[in-house]
């Protein structure tokens, strides 16, 4: 008995080192824009979530699918956190985790975040939210971690047969603030870095980083809840509307409880089950 206990412990521990390959910088050197940066890259764990934060080198965390289930997609996950933390249990493992219990690889994107200057970056980020500059305070940090969410889909595309994926199947999700990430993604982008699919949960989607729909412009899976504290709900119906008036595919779905920061919470709510429409969204259109 106590062999096989053994065993069935081996084969969890097999399975967690090969689920988390291997951490990547997303740069081989400072990144660009980040040269006179002087802090780096922290973690913290609150409430037994673990939190990371001062993110000045970008890195993407690998998570590849059993290679006999493996679909060939790939999808880049960057968390949330007001661009000065990053969640990543509930927007991140677990996202990842999900992802490839149905055959997709995964890449937690860890983007350029602000300066926090406590050792509580959470309490110090929800006095900051209490401000009314924070939009001002959190426009700078916006175009190093768009530039970072971009170089993901670049870096994974480069790498595509490396992880066993196709580079015309690559996706990417982000959640609030990595939800800016996301959709900005599908906005200004080359050929390298263009999302196959893009995918905004409670994102803050301000103006300035929407730009013309182009005629190959990706298919878009969005996700709100009316009672969105941060009024987030509204910047998910306008990111819907601008795709779908110039003819293009999106799916928004719309809760009236959740929320903001629901994430993969199981909060006994329709919610819970927006990773499974997610899902069936990714069947559909052939992911």
């Amino acid at each position: 008995m106590k062999r096989v206990f053994s065993f069935i412990m081996l084969f969890f521990i097999i399975q967690g080192i090969r689920a988390q390959e291997k951490v990547i910088p997303l740069y081989s050197g400072t990144a660009p824009g980040s040269e006179s940066w002087t802090y780096t890259n922290q973690e913290y764990t609150i409430k037994g979530s673990p939190v990371d934060y001062n993110i000045s080198s970008p890195t993407l965390s690998v998570y590849l699918p059993d290679p006999t289930i493996a679909t060939g997609t790939g999808v880049i996950i960057c968390p949330g956190g007001g661009f000065y933390v990053l969640g990543m249990q509930y927007e991140g493992t677990q996202v990842a985790k999900w992802l490839n219990q149905r055959g997709v690889a995964a890449f937690i994107l860890k983007y350029r975040t602000g300066q926090s200057l406590t050792a509580n970056p959470a309490l110090e980020l929800r006095k900051k939210m209490i401000d009314t500059d924070f939009a001002e305070k959190i426009r700078p940090l916006m175009p190093p971690a768009i530039a970072d969410g971009r170089a993901a889909i670049k870096y994974v595309r480069e790498h595509a047969a490396e992880y066993n994926i196709s580079p015309s199947r690559i996706g990417i999700i982000g959640f609030s603030a990595g939800g800016t990430v996301a959709a900005a993604s599908a906005f200004h982008y080359s050929a390298g870095n263009r999302p196959d699919f893009a995918v905004t949960v409670y994102a803050y989607v301000p103006p300035e980083i929407l730009g013309q729909v182009a005629d190959n412009e990706p298919p878009l899976f969005i996700v709100a809840a009316t009672d969105d504290p941060l009024g987030l709900a509204s910047d998910a119906v306008d990111l819907y509307s601008k795709i779908t008036a110039a003819k293009h595919a999106a799916e928004l779905h719309i809760y009236i409880k959740g929320g903001h920061g629901f994430g993969m919470k199981k909060q006994s709510l329709p919610t819970d089950t927006w990773i499974d429409r997610f899902g069936d969204w990714l069947a559909e259109e052939g992911f």
